[in-house]
C-alpha cells in the first residue's frame, strides 16, 4: 500500500475547484461521464490500430445509485489505468491525460472523438462527493489500482482484485448534495449533458412488452432491459447522404419532444477545414413577432453538451433557429462552460453565416414555388439578417423576395426592371410603393393600383430598418408607404392639375378649415388633384413615420422619438365638388360640420377614429341622414 500527498502548488486545491472553477456544481456528472467516454473512445483507437491486442466488443458506461449507501458509481469498460498512470493522472492536478493522448497519436487520433483538455475535470467530483474512489483496471497485463481521497491533499494507493478492464468512480455523497442520489435528479442530467455522447450510457433498467404466441394463445410478455439513455449516432454525426429528410424530422423530434409542429427545412453544417463543424440547424415557422425565443440552437463539443446560449459562435440573426452546433474547435474556458475570446470563432460564425446563405440560394433556385410559399415563415430571420450581416445582405440579394399586395414575388433586381418605365418619378428615381397592413391602407392601395401602380407588402417589425438600409445601399431607389402622401405626390410626374379654386378662394378655404381642424395634429395642405380623388386624405410623413418605427423597434432614428405624438397630413382636394361645398357653405354650424364629417371619414379610413369621436360621428352621420 502506498500514501502520499498530491501534488499540487497551493496548500489544497478543493475549496478553490468546489467555490471558484465549476460555479454549476451539477456538471460534475457531465465531467466524469465525458472521462469514461474518454478511456472508452482511446480503447476503441488503440484496438483499431492495433497497439491494444485485445477485444473492444460493445463497451457502455453505467451510472448507479446506492441511496442507503449514499453514493453514486460512474463504471466504464475503458482502457482503464495502472497504479502509475494513476499517481500520473489523478494525483498531478491538471495534467491532462487527453492531451498527452492526442499529441502522442496526434497522426491516427485526430477523429478519435477525445472530449477532455484540461485534466481538471475529475476534480469536479469534489464539489458533490465527501470522498471520492477510484477502482481500475488497465487493458495491460497489470494489477488493479484502487486510489481514494477525501477532498484533502492526502491520497492512499493500494491494488485491487478487479479483474475487468475499465474504471469505477465511487462517489460519496456529501450532505448538502444528497439532491444527486435521487433517479430523477440524475435522469434529468445525463438528458442534459449527455443526451448524444458517444457511448451507450446505462441507467438502471425499463420494462419492455412483447406479444408472444398467435390467437388464444396470443400473451404479452414484460421483460426488463438495459435503460440506456442517449443515442450515440444523432444525425449530425452521420453524412447528408446518407440522410433521408424523415431523418432530419425524426432528430428534431428527438430534439424538441413538446414541439409538435414540423421545421419548414433544415441546413446540415460539415467541415473539416480550417476547423471541424458539424450540426443541423433548422428553420422554424416564425412570426412576425420579435419576441422569438434565442437558447434553442445547442451547442456539443464533440457530443457533450456545452450551452444554449451560442451567440458569438452563431451569428445573432441565427439565434433565431433551432439545432445543434458540434465542433472540437470551439475555445472553451476551463469548466467547458463558456466561449473565449479566439479567432475561430470569427471564422466559425462566417462559416455559419455562408453556408445558411448558400443553402437558402439553392432552396430558391430548385423550387421558387415552394420558397414562395415558405416566405412568410422564414421572412423575419432573412430580414434581420441583411440587416446585421454585410456578407449576408450580399448574399441575400439572390433570393430575398419582396411580395406585392396581389401575392406576387420578386427579388430586388426583378422589382427594378418590371418597375423601371411605370414608378419612375420626374427626378430619375425609382419609388417603391408598400403597404404594411393591407386591409388598414385598403384604399391607399386602390389609387396606387388605379394608376397602374405596384404596391409591395411589406409588414415584419423592422422593415423600415430593411428599407433604410436598401435605399442606403442602391441608387436612385426609395421607399413610401402608400398612406404617406396622395399617390401624385409619392410618384411625382412632370404633368400637373390645375387647381378650380382660385388664390383667393384658397386662402378663405384654408382660414375656415383652420378654424375647426386641430393644428396639434394636422398639418393641412391645399392640392389639386383629380375630381375623382377623395376630397379629405390623412397620410404619415414617410420620413417621421419610418424613424418613429425605427427608434419603437429599437435603433435608428432620434432617441425617443417613437414616444413623440402622432403627427399627420391632411390633404384636402381642392377640385372636389365636397370642398367647393364647403367653402359656399353660408351658415357656419353646417359648414362646421360638413367639416368635421369629411376629416372623421379620413380618419375612420386610417382606423383613427375610435372612442368617443366614433360614437360622435356615428349620432352625427345619423342626424344628417334624417
Amino acid at each position: 500500500m502506498a500514501t502520499g500527498n498530491i501534488n499540487v502548488s497551493v496548500e489544497n486545491i478543493f475549496p478553490l475547484i468546489k467555490k471558484f472553477l465549476y460555479s454549476d456544481h451539477e456538471i460534475f456528472l457531465r465531467e466524469l461521464v465525458s472521462n469514461a467516454t474518454d478511456a472508452t473512445l482511446k480503447l476503441k483507437h488503440l484496438t483499431g490500430i492495433g497497439e491494444a491486442k485485445i477485444e473492444f466488443g460493445d463497451p457502455i458506461i453505467e451510472i448507479k445509485i446506492d441511496k442507503e449507501a449514499k453514493k453514486l458509481h460512474i463504471i466504464d469498460q475503458g482502457l482503464g489505468m495502472t497504479a502509475e498512470e494513476v499517481k500520473k493522472y489523478i494525483n498531478e492536478v491538471a495534467f491532462s491525460g487527453a492531451e498527452e493522448f492526442l499529441e502522442k497519436y496526434k497522426d491516427s487520433a485526430k477523429d478519435a472523438g477525445i472530449i477532455g483538455h484540461f485534466g481538471l475535470g475529475f476534480y469536479s467530483a469534489f464539489m458533490v462527493a465527501s470522498k471520492v474512489e477510484i477502482i481500475t483496471k488497465s487493458y495491460k497485463d497489470e494489477p488493479a489500482a484502487h486510489w481514494t481521497c477525501d477532498g484533502s491533499p492526502k491520497f492512499t494507493l493500494e491494488e485491487n482484485d478487479k479483474t475487468e478492464r475499465g474504471t469505477e468512480i465511487i462517489l460519496h455523497i456529501a450532505e448538502d448534495s444528497e439532491e444527486f442520489l435521487e433517479e430523477n435528479r440524475i435522469s434529468e442530467l445525463l438528458t442534459k449533458y449527455n443526451k448524444f455522447m458517444p457511448v451507450p450510457i446505462k441507467f438502471g433498467t425499463r420494462t419492455e412488452t412483447q406479444k408472444t404466441g398467435e390467437g388464444e394463445d396470443e400473451k404479452e410478455e414484460s421483460f426488463e432491459v438495459d435503460n440506456i439513455i442517449n443515442n450515440p449516432n444523432p444525425a449530425w454525426t452521420k453524412q447528408p447522404s446518407d440522410l433521408k429528410e424523415e431523418d432530419y424530422k425524426n432528430f428534431y423530434r428527438e430534439l424538441y419532444p413538446t414541439q409538435f409542429e414540423e421545421p419548414i427545412f433544415n441546413i446540415h453544417l460539415n467541415v473539416d477545414y480550417p476547423f471541424n463543424l458539424t450540426g443541423i440547424l433548422y428553420f422554424p415557422k416564425l412570426t412576425n413577432e420579435m419576441n422569438f425565443q434565442k437558447d434553442r440552437v445547442q451547442l456539443y463539443q464533440n457530443q457533450v453538451f456545452v450551452t444554449d446560449n451560442v451567440e458569438g459562435i452563431v451569428p445573432e440573426f441565427l439565434t433565431m433557429l433551432r439545432g445543434v452546433i458540434d465542433s472540437p474547435d470551439i475555445p472553451l474556458n476551463v469548466s467547458r462552460s463558456y466561449l473565449q475570446a479566439d479567432g475561430n470563432v470569427k471564422k466559425i460564425s462566417s462559416y455559419i453565416t455562408r453556408k445558411v446563405a448558400d443553402k437558402l440560394n439553392s432552396l430558391f433556385k430548385e423550387n421558387r414555388e415552394d420558397f414562395e410559399s415558405k416566405w412568410n415563415d422564414i421572412k423575419i430571420v432573412i430580414e434581420y439578417g441583411m440587416l446585421s450581416e454585410e456578407k449576408f445582405f450580399e448574399k441575400a440579394e439572390k433570393f430575398a423576395l419582396y411580395p406585392t399586395v396581389d401575392g406576387t414575388y420578386y427579388t430586388f433586381e426583378e422589382l427594378q426592371e418590371k418597375l423601371k418605365d411605370t414608378q419612375t418619378d420626374k427626378e430619375d428615381k425609382l419609388v417603391l410603393l408598400y403597404a404594411s397592413d393591407k386591409d388598414a391602407q385598403h384604399s391607399y392601395i386602390q389609387d396606387a393600383k388605379a394608376k397602374g401602380y405596384e404596391v409591395l407588402l411589406l409588414d415584419s417589425p423592422i422593415v423600415s430598418h430593411l428599407i433604410q438600409k436598401l435605399e442606403g445601399s442602391k441608387e436612385k431607389i426609395s421607399f413610401a408607404r402608400v398612406d404617406a402622401d396622395h399617390i401624385d405626390n409619392l410618384i411625382k410626374k412632370d404633368e400637373e392639375q390645375i387647381s378650380k379654386l382660385s388664390d383667393e378662394e384658397k386662402t378663405s378655404l384654408k382660414e375656415t378649415l383652420e378654424n375647426v381642424i386641430p393644428s396639434s395634429t394636422y398639418t393641412l395642405q391645399l392640392e389639386a388633384m383629380d375630381s375623382n380623388a377623395a376630397p379629405f386624405i390623412i397620410t404619415q410623413p414617410e420620413f417621421m413615420r419610418r424613424m418613429k418605427e425605427m427608434s419603437a423597434s429599437g435603433g435608428g432614428g432620434m432617441f425617443g422619438m417613437s414616444n413623440m405624438p402622432e403627427m399627420y397630413n391632411l390633404i384636402v382636394n381642392t377640385n372636389h365638388d365636397l370642398v367647393s361645398q364647403i367653402l359656399n357653405t353660408k351658415t357656419k354650424p353646417k359648414q362646421e360640420r360638413l367639416i368635421k364629417q369629411s376629416l372623421d371619414l379620413a380618419r375612420l379610413s386610417q382606423n383613427l377614429l375610435k372612442g368617443e369621436e366614433l360614437t360622435q360621428f356615428i349620432k352625427r352621420s345619423f342626424d344628417m341622414i334624417k
